[in-house]
């Protein structure tokens, strides 16, 4: 599979999953050849198996909206649930616990460099980190109302997240020194990030942008072909690139270490693709909100 141009002939097969509505969202690979995805209008946390059997838990009421979902330290798949103020752990067996953060909305979650899970609190204007065995410790950030959304580690052992509404890129130390960096371009929203080698990549939902930001700062905007497509997530893969979702226009887009941008279009183009990963045999798994799982050898 390759994305050159416009990608023409390129296709992706997809994966149904849940019952139609049920709105995959997050997704990540598992320990063992699985694939896991949040079901953000069910409440609930699936996996989908190598023999490709989809198996749901429910990790909450309907309404509690599961969203990202991450491979944690301990062997357990971890995810965040915004609507119902948790943190959940689920172990392969399907067993689910969870743990309290309320008023947070908690968002973003990604295993730190000191094996914890660390966590965006949108509505509290925190990030938070809470170990395998459930203990939170939680640190204020200096931008009210910034809503911090995704959140990665970076190259250099600290975590990055975005900062949605503040138009900022904010790190944040193991031992919770702050620091942000704001946007060269206003009202950019920025949301999805991920980190490379040597620097940490993000997408602009507002201003139809891939950004990138080295650990001392800089920064560099790179516009989509379609400013219009709204870059939800991101993800890195093992060759340098970068792949991302466009949201608004169905399709998922790459970005090479130079700034090269191209795009592939999705099976439907109202399919809301959100969340993606590589897994370590070379698969791009997409979550597509209108149902299904979307996959593509890379």
């Amino acid at each position: 599979m390759g994305f050159e141009g416009d990608a023409a002939g390129v296709e992706f097969a997809e994966v149904p999953v849940g019952e139609p509505g049920c709105g995959p969202y997050g997704v990540a690979a598992g320990v063992d050849g699985e694939v896991w995805c949040t079901e953000v209008h069910q409440g609930r946390v699936g996996r989908l198996g190598p023999d490709g059997d989809y198996l749901g838990f429910q990790v909450g009421p309907v309404d509690s909206r599961p969203t990202v979902i991450v491979a944690g330290p301990d062997e357990a798949m971890w995810f965040s649930l915004y609507q119902g103020n948790r943190i959940g752990r689920i172990g392969f067996d399907g067993s689910v616990r969870g743990f309290g953060v309320p008023g947070a909305n908690p968002y973003g979650l990604a295993v730190g460099p000191d094996s914890a899970l660390w966590f965006t609190a949108m509505n509290t204007d925190r990030v938070g980190r809470i170990t395998a065995d459930g203990t939170i410790t939680e640190f204020d950030l200096p931008t009210p109302g910034g809503f911090p959304s995704m959140i990665t580690t970076g190259p250099d052992g600290a975590l990055w997240f975005t900062l949605n509404q503040a138009n900022a890129i904010g790190r944040i130390t193991p031992r919770g020194t702050v620091r942000t960096f704001p946007l060269p371009t206003a009202n950019a929203a920025p949301v999805g990030i991920t980190a490379d080698a040597d620097s940490l990549w993000f997408v602009e939902i507002g201003a139809g942008q891939i950004g990138r930001i080295t650990p001392e700062g800089d920064i560099v905007e790179h516009p989509l072909p379609d400013r219009s497509a709204r870059p939800h997530a991101i993800t890195a893969a093992p060759d340098g690139s970068c792949y991302f979702t466009e949201w608004a226009a169905g399709r998922v887009g790459r970005i090479t270490p130079d700034g090269t941008i191209s795009t592939c279009a999705l099976p439907h183009r109202n399919s809301e693709p959100h969340g993606l990963t590589v897994t370590p045999d070379g698969i791009l798994w997409t979550a597509l909100e209108s149902g299904s799982l979307a996959w593509a050898k890379i």
